[in-house]
């Protein structure tokens, strides 16, 4: 919490006020669950939830002591929307400052300061470890050339450039009506992400027991079983 006081503090001696906030800070420990330390969990989610909660939490009290709104635009991940194989830590991470975007929403609407969270996927080193995108990428990288359509549209994993535009458009004043929301972009795509809601329910009189649950299950309100993890990418064929 020191360094995110700091950081603010910086920030409003060096241009004056607190008027946007970006928490883009991030570090992988990726294992699958029965191999992942509490170390590996430990720093991840140190890192990008409670590094989130500390940062935004020193500006929003900034935000509001200036009484002149603000932005705080925070950075999820398509694995925190649907899960990723080996990302435990990440995942859940990721899924928290989701949560914690339309939570403070809710919270610093009265003090005009509007709070998003921004789905990226581009070529970072990370995903460039990814097989499929490897070679793509490593080609586009060599040559300059732009990376392909397949690539762009149907996966929209692009450059990190791509990404610029939707961080600076919702720390404009033209955003100023946009808040609580998870947007994606990458590539050539821009999307808005849904949040969780009930798909189907069901009732029975004086509650539910185990063996009526088995009973109906199927046929009833898991009929069309959610679908979880980030699919994997697929090239054309040549």
């Amino acid at each position: 919490s020191g360094a995110a006081e700091r950081l603010t503090e910086t920030a409003v001696r060096e241009f004056g006020s607190l008027d946007v906030l970006v928490t883009n800070a991030g570090i992988l420990r990726d294992r699958v669950l029965w191999k992942m330390t509490d170390e590996d969990f430990d720093a991840v989610v140190r890192v990008h939830l409670r590094g989130t909660f500390t940062c935004a939490r020193a500006a929003a009290v900034r935000m509001r002591e200036q009484g002149t709104g603000g932005r705080i635009v925070l950075i999820g991940s398509p694995a925190g929307q649907r899960g990723n194989f080996g990302q435990t830590n990440y995942a859940a991470a990721k899924a928290g400052i989701v949560a914690m975007a339309r939570t403070w929403a809710m919270e610093l609407a009265r003090a005009g300061v509007t709070v998003n969270a921004v789905v990226p996927v581009a070529a970072t080193e990370m995903t460039k470890t990814i097989p499929v995108f490897a070679p793509v990428l490593e080609e586009a990288e060599r040559t300059g050339a732009p990376l392909p359509d397949w690539l762009r549209k149907d996966e929209g994993l692009g450059t990190v450039e791509d990404v610029t535009g939707l961080i600076t458009f919702l720390a404009s004043d033209a955003s100023k009506d946009i808040t609580g929301q998870a947007i994606g972009v990458g590539g050539d795509r821009l999307a808005l992400w849904s949040h969780p809601a009930e798909k189907a329910v069901a009732f029975a009189d004086g509650g539910w027991s185990a063996e009526a649950i088995a009973e109906r299950w199927h046929e009833g309100v898991g009929a069309e079983p959610e679908t979880y993890g980030i699919p994997a990418p697929k090239a054309p064929e040549a």
